[in-house]
């Protein structure tokens, strides 16, 4: 299933399908700000392990992050936030940056990593910030690989449709906003903040 989005809008009714389908433990390919992502819901331990295998990954040792949608929804799914981080956010975001931080309880263990961590993303893209809003909890998403493939082929939708159609159950394409690079990673454990991937975008400290 493939539904099209356009700089200039998107059909209502294109949300509620797509939600319809997430919400029944789908697994989608969605654009955001830098590369389409692989997503599903982030309480659906069903199409986690999906997501997982096209990632030709164990479910316990894959990389995912959350899309929120707003700062008050990432301190629900992460420890208490400092004052300091929480302007971080206030600055940077919405944007091309994933921040980690320590998980909440109310983010599945098995989708943190060994130091039960979370990686957290609000994409600067209103079709996801529109998404993200519909739905009563956050995205579990996750970069599409790109062993042996430029990085323009992945923001390439006639490509995706191509190898990625039968293997999921829908891909939203359309968005010409996206950039060839991936998000900036930022540490936000412990009191320092500290870059571990240079990414699409520049942090304002």
């Amino acid at each position: 299933m493939f539904f099209p989005i356009y700089n200039n809008g998107f059909d209502e009714r294109i949300l509620r399908s797509l939600i319809d389908v997430i919400k029944n433990d789908g697994v989608v390919i969605i654009p955001t700000d830098t590369f389409y992502a692989f997503a599903c819901d982030v309480n659906s331990a069903k199409a986690a392990r999906r997501l997982a295998d096209l990632k030709g990954k164990k479910l316990e040792k894959s990389d995912f992050s959350i899309i929120c949608s707003s700062i008050s929804q990432v301190s629900s799914y992460t420890k208490p936030i400092s004052n300091d981080f929480f302007k971080l956010l206030k600055r940077n975001t919405p944007g091309a940056f994933t921040f980690v931080f320590e998980a909440s309880s109310l983010v599945p263990k098995i989708f943190q990593n060994k130091k039960r961590c979370i990686g957290i993303r609000i994409p600067d893209c209103e079709f996801i910030s529109e998404l993200s809003k519909a739905l009563d909890s956050p995205l579990l998403v996750s970069s599409l690989p790109t062993e042996g493939r430029c990085f323009e082929d992945y923001s390439n939708i006639d490509l995706i449709l191509e190898e990625w159609e039968d293997k999921v159950d829908c891909i939203v394409g359309g968005n010409d906003d996206l950039n060839f690079e991936p998000s900036t990673v930022v540490s936000c454990i412990g009191e320092d903040i500290e870059i571990i991937r240079e990414g699409c975008g520049d942090l304002i400290l």
